[in-house]
């Protein structure tokens, strides 16, 4: 690590040196947001020998991929936001590949690979196996009735794995060999490629236990099945059959390296400092212009300037409304977000373990509702619980929490309308929700929620719980400006997904985009891709460089 010592690790390390780093004036590529998508198109334009600058409000570089510390060195405690688990971090996986294009190699703690997920419901629960065949095997065994909608299930998943790594293989053009594929091979694939995952699950089975299965992991999404594209279902589940990972440190070193790298490469990373404006000039984006302060603001010139912030951020705050075309002041306003996501992150005292906790994620629902379970605003009581603990998927870093006690964060689903909160919009986006004696009432309401449910799938955690702070979407908006306070970015639905999302170059010539909301999607794999992808579209417009494809192995 980079302070004195592992324990002493603490996720602001850097932030003095970027929030005082220099202004550049003229930079090749200016981006917007620290998030994972900004740092690895910044990093490797930087590779090529370009002169970068990133921008972000956050104190801390990584977007939803950050840490919070709180303590001192001796009861340090260190919890993730958005990093819980990634997928496919084998030497083959992608994510190691796309960091290995850089010279990056990290170490991944793998979960407990015969069940990483463990589906908790009130009459049976279902551990999860990293392994498409293990999955069928069990579920029939569990569910015999229901052995052909399983079988059929599974071979949807399979073939959209296929198709992916076929479309991976191609480099993203559909040929004609991907026609004949999927007339002979990929037929349930062809066929669902613009259904909701309600119309696979009901072509498969009518039994709410084997429905709630197939769709217990749609919180990695944040959109019920009667919404979200099922390709995406697939692709998301597929993620996680080829393995499940902890990356050892924590969510925030992949942040941390890309971060480091850039400025290795003479690249500058400028943190509280939120920009204020997009410049357009002639018709084209030839620069930003930071957010006021005391010292005034800064404008830096860019020949490619790339947004790695909210889509509707961008569109609607960024850039004055003369500068975007109707068609986009149209699709922006048509826009659905996914859920947001309410997090308490608890220290607490002894052995997880001896709990009956594993280096696993545990999905607890209260039924098998998965509509409703989505369905929060009116009351803003959670159906649920995704509960994990840091401090057991990478049992030999010790930051994480002091000598005796572990982490656990547990999460729901809940509505990320500030007027769901009780308060509006400018308060959620100026801090002002802190002040209001109804927020802070459902807000801890709602933890009392969340330690009950670790405590009933754990006995004997909440009498031992020493420490609890809680995170509702206000403060996601609060730090990464997201809508809605969701970090799942745009809503995963047939008319959202894949080509129907923006892609990397904006209607704007020089305005790149990359991040959650764009083509390649949400989470830590599609937020790395975005941003290799909308280096590449950087580099072509640029002209005299060429970002490198993703290694064939890490």
């Amino acid at each position: 690590m980079r302070l004195k010592d592992e324990h002493d690790y603490d996720p602001t390390y850097k932030t003095k040196d970027r929030v005082k780093a220099a202004v550049p004036a003229e930079v090749d590529v200016a981006v917007v947001g620290a998030g994972l998508g900004g740092l690895i198109a910044a990093a490797y334009l930087a590779q090529e020998g370009k002169k970068v600058a990133v921008f972000d409000h956050h104190y801390v570089a990584g977007g939803c991929c950050t840490q919070f510390s709180r303590g001192g060195p001796n009861n340090r405690y260190n919890f993730d936001i958005g990093l819980h688990y990634i997928g496919d971090c084998g030497p083959e996986g992608k994510i190691p590949r796309l960091l290995a294009g850089l010279g990056i190699h990290l170490d991944y703690e793998p979960m407990d690979q015969n069940g990483f997920d463990t589906l908790v419901f009130p009459d049976f629960e279902f551990p999860i196996p990293a392994s498409h065949d293990r999955f069928r095997d069990r579920f029939v065994d569990m569910f015999p009735e229901d052995k052909k909608g399983i079988d059929r299930y599974v071979r949807f998943l399979k073939e959209v794995d296929a198709f992916i790594g076929k479309l991976d293989a191609a480099k993203g053009k559909l040929g004609m060999g991907m026609a004949v594929w999927a007339m002979t091979s990929g037929r349930l694939a062809a066929k669902y490629q613009r259904a909701t995952l309600k119309e696979v699950l009901d072509d498969c089975t009518s039994n709410p236990q084997v429905q709630a299965v197939m769709a217990g992991q749609s919180g990695d999404y944040g959109v019920p099945p009667s919404k979200v594209a099922a390709s995406l279902h697939a692709g998301l589940t597929n993620h996680y059959f080829a393995g499940a990972y902890y990356p050892k440190g924590g969510g925030q070193i992949i942040a941390d390296k890309l971060a480091e790298y850039i400025e290795a490469k003479g690249g500058t990373v400028h943190l509280r400092k939120g920009v204020d404006e997009i410049i357009v000039e002639g018709g084209r984006a030839v620069g930003l212009r930071t957010e006021a302060t005391k010292k005034g603001q800064d404008e830096v010139r860019a020949k490619a300037v790339l947004s790695n912030a909210d889509i509707r951020v961008t569109f609607d705050k960024l850039l004055a409304p003369e500068h975007v075309p109707d068609e986009w002041k149209q699709k922006t306003g048509n826009f659905e977000m996914a859920a947001a996501i309410y997090m308490s992150c608890m220290g607490i005292k002894g052995d997880m373990r001896e709990r009956g906790m594993r280096t696993a994620n545990y999905w607890a629902f209260d039924d098998y509702d998965f509509e409703g379970f989505y369905d929060t605003a009116g009351d803003m009581k959670p159906r649920g619980a995704y509960i994990t603990s840091g401090s057991l998927k990478d049992p030999n870093t010790t930051h994480h929490a002091p000598e005796g006690i572990q982490t656990v964060e547990a999460m729901t689903v809940l509505s990320g309308k500030a007027a769901d909160w009780g308060i509006d919009q400018k308060g959620a986006e100026q801090w002002d929700y802190k002040k209001s004696d109804h927020y802070l009432e459902l807000k801890q309401r709602i933890e009392e929620d969340m330690i009950r449910r670790v405590d009933e799938l754990f006995p004997g955690s909440k009498e031992n719980v020493v420490f609890c702070e809680s995170a509702s979407p206000m403060s996601h908006i609060r730090y990464t400006r997201a809508t809605d306070g969701t970090g799942y970015g745009l809503a995963a639905t047939p008319e959202q997904f894949f080509e129907h999302r923006p892609g990397y170059a904006g209607p704007i010539e020089g305005l790149f985009l990359a991040g959650a909301n764009t083509r390649a999607g949400h989470g830590v794999l599609g937020a790395l891709m975005s941003g290799h992808r909308a280096a590449k579209r950087i580099a072509r417009e640029l002209g005299d460089i060429a970002v490198p494809d993703i290694p064939a192995s890490a």
